[in-house]
């Protein structure tokens, strides 16, 4: 165990800002997905709705779920006494798990919106079926000092194109290697890792918006409490976010661009800063645990680092923000310093101390997680 994530815990700020999390990770409270297994829907057989009536059936579910969830979260009613609340035949994240199976017919998990039929073997520009890969699982030490150690489950494929990808060889590069799982082995992968001493069960990648029905459907049968948590490029839609926002306890989100024109050319992906903020802006609204990762970019520091800050702080206050130094050049960068001779470099120390400082003045929390 690092020692940081031991006495990162004495820190009340950090502690309130992710309660929920906290509390999940010490098994005081229930994971979200625990807590949908307990909200029921009476008719048995989901096969007779359209995915337009998923959605309403969702949406009703939803308020059923927030009534519950407040009733935990405030301690009206105690872990050991939901454990015992009797686990209906059809639940909400059964609906959940209906929908996404139906969302990837004609796919829209992602803000592409490839409308491919994934059933049918069709791929997108994630290039998955529905098959799901899984590179590696482990107690990762390396993250956040929050999150360590980090039950962390590396999915292959991406639905980004960055020419700089440190994990080039899941994300990019196909055939996908690792193991191909099912939704009760990815379960079991959890139980494990929790087991091992796991404060988290970190879906990455790769990009794990793509799996997104594989991950809800394993959550069916994962008997261990374990706090779920998203780290994504946040490039999916408003509907996978819906399907997710029930579920997920903390939110570890990258935030890299300030605009759609830098994204466009570096990670070959479109309206990204219009997407991407309103997704941090819906988790936030829902006043969820979230540290926000922010990576610093050589040359980047005006046109991305700045106004990523600025958003930020007018639009998630609620956040622990991690600005990252973790850049370097990799992949596609190294093989055409010419074309991307922008961001052929490590940031200077001065960039990196530029971006501190501006975070501090924008009176963002970033000093206890940043690394």
């Amino acid at each position: 165990m690092r020692p940081d994530a031991e006495y990162i815990w004495r820190n009340e700020k950090v502690v309130n800002k992710l309660r929920w999390y906290y509390d999940v990770m010490l098994n005081r409270k229930p994971a979200k997905f625990l807590i949908c297994r307990k909200v029921g829907f009476k008719d048995g057989n989901l096969s007779n709705y359209s995915l337009d009536e998923l959605f309403n059936i969702h949406e009703s579910l939803s308020k059923e779920f927030k009534s519950l969830f407040n009733d935990v979260k405030k301690g009206k009613l105690s872990f050991n006494e939901f454990m015992r609340l009797e686990e209906p035949k059809v639940t909400y994240l059964d609906v959940k798990v209906g929908i996404a199976k139906e969302l990837i017919k004609s796919c829209r998990l992602c803000e592409w919106r490839c409308s491919v039929n994934r059933y049918e073997g069709k791929v997108g520009v994630c290039r998955l079926a529905t098959t799901t890969y899984v590179a590696s699982y482990f107690l990762h030490i390396g993250e956040e000092a929050p999150l360590v150690p980090s039950g962390t489950i590396f999915y292959g494929s991406c639905n980004f194109r960055c020419v700089f990808c440190q994990n080039y060889d899941i994300s990019q590069v196909r055939p996908f290697g690792g193991v191909k799982v099912n939704a009760r082995e990815l379960a079991l992968m959890q139980k494990y890792l929790r087991q091992e001493g796991a404060r988290n069960i970190n879906h990455v990648g790769g990009e794990p918006t793509p799996n997104i029905p594989i991950i809800l459907e394993s959550l069916k049968y994962l008997d261990a409490n374990v706090p779920q948590l998203w780290n994504s490029n946040m490039y999916l839609t408003t509907e996978s976010l819906k399907l997710l926002l029930d579920v997920i306890d903390i939110w570890l989100p990258d935030f890299k661009y300030g605009n759609n024109s830098c994204a466009q050319r570096l990670s070959k992906v479109v309206n990204y800063f219009d997407v991407v903020g309103r997704n941090h802006r819906m988790i936030s609204l829902n006043e969820d645990p979230i540290i926000i990762r922010h990576l610093v970019m050589p040359n980047h520091i005006e046109c991305c680092t700045k106004p990523v800050l600025e958003w930020i702080a007018r639009n998630c206050s609620n956040a622990l923000v991690n600005i990252m130094d973790q850049y370097r050049p990799e992949y596609l960068v190294l093989s055409n310093k010419e074309e991307y001779r922008d961001i052929a470099r490590r940031p200077t120390d001065d960039e990196l101390k530029e971006a501190y400082e501006y975070a501090r003045k924008l009176g963002i929390d970033f000093e206890d997680v940043s690394k």
